[in-house]
C-alpha cells in the first residue's frame, strides 16, 4: 500500500482507476428514508427512486480496523491516498437519463476522473473528483461527478472563514429543522461512520466545528426533492451543487428556489442568513 503523500506525481497514478458494484435497489431503505425525512412509507416496488436517493445504496461496509481516525475508510484504496486528515464532500454534477425503480439491479462504476492540489486561504487541499455511472443491464440511468476535498486541521483559534450572504428573492422557501437524530439516521442509512456527523468531540476537538455537522449529500437530497415537488421529478435533467460552509445539527436553516432560464436555482442558507449550499437544476 503507498503511504500517504502530496506527491501529485505519485497521487496522479490513481487518475483512470475503476471499480465496480452491483446492487438490488430494494425497497426498505427507501421506505425507512420516507420515515426519516418524516413521511408515510409509501414507496412499492416498481416505483420510480426519488433524486438523490440513490446514495442510499451501493454502500461499502469495510472492517473496523481498515477505518482512519474520522471513520472513513483508511486512504489508499480506490481513492488515491491523499495525505492530509479532512475530508469532505464538496459538491456534484449529475445528469438523469431514466429513474432507477424500486426492485431494480443496477450496476455502479466508479472511476477516478482528476486530482488537483491547491494551496487556500485554510492551507492545503486537494480535490478529486470521481465519475459514478449507473446501469440497468446496459442502459445508463445515471451520470454523476463527486467532488471529494481533502484539507489540513485547523490551526489552534483559527476562526472559520464567513460564507457570503444568501440571496433573499426565493419563490419558495422551507425551513429545515435538522436534529441530532436525523443525522444520525441518515449516517446509518448510508452505512456512513464518518464521525463529524454523530461525535461531538471529535467535532469540537480535533476537527474544529462548533456542532454535529449536517450531510452534503442530504442537503442536496432535499432541494432535489424540493424541485421534484415543484416541477416533477420526470422533468430534472441535470442538477449540480456545490458546499459553501457547513450546517449544523439543532440550528434550523432554509432551503430555497427560484426559477431561471434553465430551470431552478436553489440554495441551502444557515441561522444567519449566509450561504451554505449552491445548487442549480437544469430542466428537460
Amino acid at each position: 500500500m503507498t503511504a500517504p503523500t502530496l506527491d501529485s506525481e505519485i497521487l496522479g497514478k490513481w487518475i483512470g482507476k475503476s471499480e465496480q458494484r452491483q446492487d438490488s435497489i430494494t425497497l426498505q431503505p427507501a421506505q425507512f428514508m420516507q420515515a426519516t425525512l418524516d413521511r408515510e412509507p409509501s414507496l412499492q416496488n416498481g416505483d420510480a427512486l426519488p433524486l438523490g436517493w440513490h446514495w442510499l445504496y451501493f454502500l461499502e461496509a469495510r472492517p473496523m480496523s481498515e477505518l482512519g481516525r474520522d471513520g472513513h475508510p483508511a486512504v489508499g484504496g480506490f481513492l488515491p491516498p491523499v495525505a492530509l486528515p479532512r475530508r469532505m464532500w464538496a459538491g456534484s454534477r449529475l445528469e438523469f437519463h431514466s429513474p432507477i425503480k424500486l426492485g431494480d439491479s443496477v450496476r455502479k462504476v466508479s472511476t477516478i476522473k482528476d486530482l488537483k492540489i491547491k494551496s487556500g486561504k485554510s492551507g492545503m487541499l486537494c480535490f478529486v473528483t470521481v465519475l459514478h455511472q449507473y446501469f440497468r443491464e446496459q442502459n445508463e440511468l445515471i451520470t454523476e461527478e463527486h467532488d471529494i476535498v481533502y484539507r489540513e486541521d485547523p490551526a489552534p483559534g483559527t476562526a472559520a472563514l464567513m460564507p457570503p450572504v444568501a440571496e433573499t428573492d426565493a419563490e419558495i422557501q422551507r425551513s429545515i429543522v435538522p436534529s441530532s437524530v436525523l443525522l444520525y439516521r441518515y449516517s446509518a442509512l448510508t452505512f456512513n461512520g464518518h464521525r463529524i456527523h454523530y461525535d461531538i468531540d471529535y467535532c469540537r476537538d480535533v476537527e474544529g466545528y462548533p456542532g454535529l455537522v449536517f450531510h452534503g449529500p442530504l442537503s442536496a437530497t432535499l432541494l432535489l426533492d424540493l424541485a421534484s415537488e415543484t416541477a416533477g421529478a420526470e422533468t430534472i435533467k441535470r442538477f449540480k451543487f456545490r458546499a459553501i460552509s457547513p450546517l449544523f445539527a439543532d440550528r434550523p436553516f432554509t432551503i430555497n428556489l427560484k426559477k431561471n432560464t434553465e430551470g431552478f436555482a436553489l440554495w441551502a442558507a444557515n441561522p444567519d442568513g449566509r450561504l451554505a449550499i449552491n445548487a442549480g437544476i437544469a430542466l428537460r
